[in-house]
């Protein structure tokens, strides 16, 4: 069986970054992607898909130092559908994408830090980082 997502899009927001409590690194942000079609009028539509990402370890730090709101990237990951119980005791679901893998497809320079750093690949299953280069 296969559990596989690839998406190209842009940060609604900066990561937030937070850890867990054993200490590993989490980064959650929500990624913009664009469907754009025509009308039998002729009309041009667009819709946009929110999807909430998440990553963790080698690859959240990365995550969290070098992608800022706007940000071109690409994300591989597999799907993951989570239920809690909130405050009031109703049963609430989220789904999101587990990334295993990042690529920051713009320019360096574009998006809002001016020191940001160029594609430096990603941390596989965000458990590596031996070809990152820091």
């Amino acid at each position: 069986m296969i559990n596989k997502a690839i998406l190209v899009g842009r940060l609604g927001k900066d990561p937030e970054v937070r850890y867990t409590q054993d200490g590993t690194m989490v980064t959650t942000f929500n990624l913009a992607t664009d469907e754009n079609w025509k009308d039998k009028a002729g009309e041009k539509n667009q819709r946009t898909e929110w999807h909430r990402i998440v990553t963790f370890g080698k690859l959240a730090e990365i995550c969290g130092n070098y992608l800022v709101k706007g940000k071109l990237v690409y994300i591989e990951g597999r799907i993951q559908t989570r239920s809690w119980d909130d405050k009031d005791g109703v049963k609430r679901y989220t789904t999101e994408i587990v990334a295993s893998d990042m690529k920051m497809l713009d320019s360096k320079g574009q998006g809002r830090s001016e020191d940001a750093a160029p594609d430096m690949g990603s941390a596989p299953g965000g458990a590596s980082g031996d070809d990152v280069p820091f």
